[in-house]
């Protein structure tokens, strides 16, 4: 069977988490955007259209809000613990690419937002 790669993308998840190094921030919380991009083979559910055979994003988003609601200190932590259970779940998956990122985080200057990205291919 001919594989036929396609690439599910969710933009700007908007969620509100309790991450980050210092206590303040682990109880007030903070605004946080979750960026997505999942590589999986689309072969089968391109000529089924039945949403059994493909990578369905609404279980996607609550597997983020899961992963999002426990708080960690460390970015990396998140998006590890988000690649990781992706996976899991959906074993036809090939490549993963996370971003978070922490809206107006707690330094003594504007910026905008951290993020971290990380990408992560399931090996043969």
């Amino acid at each position: 069977m001919t594989e036929n790669y396609g690439i599910i993308e969710l933009e700007d998840i908007e969620l509100y988490a309790y991450h980050g190094c210092y206590k303040e921030e682990r109880i007030k919380g903070n605004k946080f955007l979750v960026n997505i991009k999942v590589e999986t083979d689309i072969s089968i559910p391109s000529k089924t259209d039945d949403i059994k055979d493909a990578v369905n994003y609404v279980k996607i988003l609550e597997l983020i809000k899961i992963e999002m609601a426990q708080p960690s200190h460390l970015l990396e932590h998140v998006v590890s613990r988000i690649i990781n259970r992706l996976f899991e779940q959906f074993p036809q998956i090939k490549k993963v690419e996370v971003k978070v990122s922490k809206m107006s985080p707690p330094v003594d200057c504007k910026v905008k937002s951290v993020s971290v990205t990380s990408c992560k291919a399931k090996t043969l």
